[in-house]
């Protein structure tokens, strides 16, 4: 289970992007996104690290929570 903190969702739409991204990654991924309070939940193996760079890379910003 990797937590983030994600910084600059404002919306729904915004939510669903970084949960697409999550599962651009990990296809198999099980992602919980907490709009109001800018936690992701992924359940992967992939390391927090290469989410953390995809996420940034889409203009959020991230850290391992």
């Amino acid at each position: 289970m990797v937590t983030l903190n994600v910084t600059g969702m404002t919306c729904g739409g915004c939510a669903a992007t970084v949960e697409k991204l999550i599962k651009r990654e990990d296809a198999a991924a099980k992602v919980t996104v907490d709009l109001a309070s800018g936690r992701v939940e992924a359940d992967t193996g992939v390391p927090a690290e290469t989410l953390i760079k995809a996420i940034e890379a889409a203009g959020f910003g991230a850290s391992a929570g």
